[in-house]
C-alpha cells in the first residue's frame, strides 16, 4: 500500500469475531480522500472507537478509515444550543466541554465512549427514547464524502433521501464529515431517581409503563437466570433532572459540577470459569437484593454512563468475548418477551447485563432500529452452543414481529435482516445509485447481503 495503513486484526467491543484490515488513520480530509479514490481499495469502512458490538465497523480484507484524528469543533452557537463539529469528536469531548455550560446532548446512549459520526451511523438511542426519539432527530445537516469523493451537504430539506439514509445506515453512503447537532438545555448535571423493585416480569412490565408515564428517562435491570414465580424479577428506574435549589448546598452553586470516581481498568481477560451461572446468580441476587425501592439523586455519569468507569469491561467475559443481543418488540407483541425470557432462563445464559428499554414511534432513518414498543439488551458469553441459541431467540424475535439492532448484531442471516427492515430495499436502491462500485463495504454489509460479495480481490 502507498498510504501510510496499518494491517491490523481488530473486533467489535464483544470480541466474537476477529479480522483481518488495513486501517488507514487520516489526519486530514485530503489524505481521506485520497483514500478513497484509490482503486487498489477493494472497498472501507469508517470506524470511530469501536463500541459497535458486531461487525458493523469491520471489513475483512479491506479497508478501514479511523476517525479519530478529525475531531475539530467548528461552530457553536450558544443561545441557540446548536454545534458543529467533525465527526471524530466523541460524546465525551462533548460533555466535557457543554455540560459545565448547561447543555447537553438530547439522546445519550449507555457510554460516552463513541464519536459523533458512529452516533448517526447508528443512530442511538437512550433512556428518554419513549419521549424524545433518537440520536438522528436532533441532526440538522451534516456534510457525506460520497464514493466519489465529492462533499455533500445533507439534510430534511437538501439531499433529504441521503440524509436519512445515512442516519443509521451504518457508514454504507459515505464518511460524515461534518455534522450540525442541538443540544438541550439542562438545569444541573444530576437527575432524581425512583429505583423500584419488582419481583416477577409481569410486576416489572407493569411498573415500567407506569414509569413511561411519570419520567423522561426510564430504564429497567432484569434478572435472566430467575426462574418460575420469580422469573423476569428486576429493577425499573426513573429519571428527571433535579434543578439546582433541589441540590446539597455545596452543589446549589456548582449544579453541574459532578465528583470524579477513580476509573477501573480489567487488566486481563477472565478465565473461562469466571463467568458461569452460578457466579453470576450470585452477583444478581445480591444485585437484586441491593437495590430497594427508593429515592435518590445522581449524577449523569452514574445514571447514563455506569459502566464507563470500568475501561475495558468487555475483557470480564475472557478471549472468546461475547455477543450482545439486542432486540425490540412492537407493542402489541410484549407477550414475546415471557416466551424469550422463558428461553433465556431454561438455558442458564450467564447474563448479568440485560437491560429493558420503553421505545417511543419515533425513527429517522430507513434503517433505524426502534419501533413503538419494548427494547431488551442482554450480554451472552460466547460458549459452545452459542450460535444455536441466538438462532433460536431470532426465532423468537421473527415469531413476534420485532428486530436485531444493528449496532449489535454478530449472527442475524439475512432472511430475517430484510424481513425485518422493510425499508432495506430503499435503502439500497439509493445506496446503489450513490455508490454502484459499492466502494463503502462491510463485514456486516456482506454477511446481511446489503451490498453484493466482494467482486475484487481483498488486500489482506
Amino acid at each position: 500500500m502507498v498510504f501510510p495503513a496499518e494491517k491490523k486484526l481488530l473486533s467489535g467491543w464483544g470480541r466474537y469475531y476477529r479480522q483481518w484490515s488495513y486501517v488507514f488513520r487520516p489526519e486530514g480530509w485530503n489524505a481521506l480522500q485520497s483514500v478513497i479514490k484509490d482503486e487498489r481499495v477493494p472497498d472501507l469502512i469508517a470506524r470511530g472507537l469501536g463500541r459497535s458490538y458486531g461487525d458493523t465497523a469491520l471489513n475483512e480484507g479491506g479497508a478501514v478509515v479511523d476517525i479519530c484524528r478529525l475531531n475539530r469543533f467548528i461552530n457553536w452557537d450558544e443561545e441557540k444550543g446548536i454545534l458543529t463539529c467533525e465527526a471524530g469528536v466523541t460524546l465525551k469531548e462533548i460533555l466535557d466541554i457543554f455540560l459545565p455550560r448547561g447543555w447537553l446532548p438530547y439522546v445519550c446512549p449507555g457510554t460516552k465512549f463513541i464519536t459523533l459520526g458512529g452516533a448517526i451511523a447508528n443512530d442511538i438511542h437512550g433512556k428518554n427514547h419513549h419521549c424524545e426519539g433518537t440520536f438522528g432527530k436532533y441532526v440538522v445537516a451534516l456534510e457525506l464524502i460520497t464514493p466519489t469523493g465529492e462533499i455533500l451537504t445533507c439534510s430534511r430539506y437538501e439531499n433529504s433521501e441521503i440524509f436519512k439514509a445515512t442516519i443509521g445506515g451504518i457508514g454504507l453512503t459515505g464518511l460524515i464529515r461534518t455534522a450540525t447537532i442541538q443540544l438541550k438545555k439542562v438545569p444541573s448535571a444530576y437527575l432524581h431517581i425512583d429505583i423500584y423493585q419488582c419481583k416477577n416480569f409481569d410486576d416489572l412490565l407493569q411498573t415500567a409503563q407506569e414509569f413511561d408515564k411519570k419520567y423522561p428517562y426510564t430504564v429497567a435491570w432484569v434478572d435472566c437466570l430467575a426462574q418460575k414465580e420469580n422469573m423476569g424479577r428486576g429493577i425499573v428506574m426513573g429519571g428527571t433532572f433535579a434543578n439546582p435549589n433541589d441540590l446539597p448546598s455545596r452543589l446549589k452553586k456548582h449544579p453541574y459540577l459532578q465528583k470524579h470516581k477513580q476509573e477501573i481498568k480489567v487488566p486481563i481477560d477472565a478465565p473461562s470459569w469466571a463467568l458461569t451461572p452460578r457466579t453470576v446468580g450470585i452477583f444478581n441476587s445480591w444485585y437484586y437484593d441491593w437495590n430497594k425501592s427508593r429515592y435518590e439523586l445522581q449524577p449523569i455519569e452514574k445514571f447514563f454512563f455506569p459502566l464507563d468507569r470500568i475501561l475495558e469491561w468487555n475483557r470480564i467475559y475472557g478471549k472468546r468475548g461475547f455477543i450482545q443481543y439486542q432486540i425490540v418488540f412492537p407493542k402489541d407483541e410484549i407477550k414475546g418477551f415471557k416466551v424469550l425470557l422463558e428461553s433465556l432462563s431454561s438455558s442458564q445464559v450467564a447474563s448479568f447485563l440485560a437491560v429493558l428499554k420503553r421505545t417511543g414511534p419515533y425513527r429517522e432513518g430507513y434503517l433505524s432500529f426502534p419501533l413503538e414498543g419494548y427494547s431488551l439488551a442482554l450480554d451472552i458469553p460466547n460458549y459452545p452452543g452459542t450460535a444455536k441459541l441466538v438462532e433460536d431467540l431470532d426465532f423468537i424475535t421473527r415469531r413476534y414481529g420485532g428486530r436485531v439492532y444493528l449496532a449489535k448484531d454478530s449472527l442475524m442471516k439475512p432472511d430475517m435482516f430484510k424481513e425485518s427492515y422493510p425499508e432495506w430495499k430503499y435503502f439500497a436502491e439509493l445506496k446503489e445509485k450513490l455508490d454502484p462500485d459499492h466502494r463503502f463495504s462491510s463485514s456486516m454489509a456482506r454477511r446481511l447481503e446489503i451490498v453484493p460479495q466482494r467482486r475484487r480481490s481483498p488486500i489482506c
